[in-house]
C-alpha cells in the first residue's frame, strides 16, 4: 500500500506500447473492492431513474441506497412522460416539481418544445406544428444562432412527405426522446443539489473518452478501446 492507504498500480515496463492482451492482463492485476463496484452500480441506478433495479440490487447485494427510493417517482414520471412522447405532462411535472427550473434553463425549456414540435409532426399534425413553432419557437431561433440551427432542422422535417426517411429523422427517433429525458433527469438532480447530475460511471466513463482524447492528440500509442460497450481493444496504431 502506498500513502494515504492507496493501492499500488502496476508498473508498466519502459518500451513503446503494450499490446492489448498485455494490457488487460496488467488491468487485471488491479484489485478494486466488491464494495467500491457495488456503490457505482447502485449510484448509477438511482441516478438514472432505475427504482425496481434498484431497490432489487439493494436486497441481493446488502447496499443501501444514497436516497430513499420514494423520492424517486417525481423523476421517474417525468422520465416515462417524456420517453412516451407526452410533453405537455412532462412539462407540467416538471413545473410542480420545481416551478422556477424552466425559467431558469431556457435551453431545456427549449428541448422540450423542439420534442413538442418533433411530435406533432410525428403525428402528421402540420398546421398545429407550424403555428406552435412560430407561437413558442421562432422568438428563441433569432435570439441564438444554436436555438436556429436546431429549429431549422426540425422544420425541414415538414419539407419530406415522409420525415421518417429524410436526412433529419434521427429527430423522430426514440433515442433523441431519451437523450432528452436524461437531460431533464440531470437538470432536476442538479436542482435537488446532488453531487452530480450524472452517475458517477457514467464520469468515468466520460474521463475514459477524455483520457484517450489526450493521448491521441499527443501521438502516444497505447490500446484503443472502440467499443464503451463490449469494453472491446483495438492494437495500436
Amino acid at each position: 500500500m502506498g500513502e494515504m492507504g492507496m493501492r499500488e498500480v502496476p508498473s508498466f515496463q519502459s518500451r513503446d506500447f503494450l499490446g492489448p492482451q498485455e494490457w488487460m492482463d496488467e488491468l487485471g492485476k488491479i484489485e478494486i473492492p466488491r464494495q467500491t463496484l457495488n456503490q457505482l452500480v447502485m449510484n448509477y441506478l438511482v441516478t438514472e431513474g432505475f427504482k425496481d433495479a434498484a431497490a432489487k440490487f439493494e436486497h441481493e447485494a446488502g447496499m443501501a441506497p444514497e436516497t430513499d427510493l420514494n423520492l424517486m417517482d417525481n423523476r421517474i414520471n417525468i422520465r416515462d412522460a417524456i420517453q412516451n412522447g407526452k410533453i405537455e405532462s412532462a412539462i407540467y411535472l416538471l413545473n410542480d416539481l420545481h416551478p422556477t427550473l424552466l425559467d431558469e434553463n431556457k435551453y431545456l425549456l427549449f428541448h422540450l418544445q423542439q420534442q413538442k414540435l418533433i411530435e406533432l409532426i410525428r403525428e402528421q399534425r402540420v398546421d398545429e406544428a407550424i403555428e406552435f413553432a412560430q407561437n413558442h419557437l421562432a422568438e428563441r431561433g433569432e435570439e441564438d444562432p444554436k436555438v436556429l440551427q436546431e429549429l431549422e432542422r426540425t422544420m425541414a422535417l415538414l419539407a419530406f412527405d415522409d420525415p421518417f426517411s429524410s436526412p433529419f429523422s434521427d429527430l423522430l427517433s426514440i433515442s433523441h426522446r431519451q437523450q432528452l429525458a436524461s437531460e431533464v433527469n440531470e437538470a432536476i438532480l442538479k436542482a435537488e443539489h446532488v453531487d452530480s447530475g450524472s452517475s458517477k460511471l457514467a464520469n468515468c466513463l466520460k474521463l475514459l473518452i477524455w483520457s484517450q482524447g489526450e493521448l491521441d492528440s499527443k501521438d502516444i500509442k497505447y490500446p484503443h478501446m472502440i467499443d464503451l460497450a463490449s469494453g472491446k481493444i483495438q492494437d495500436p496504431k
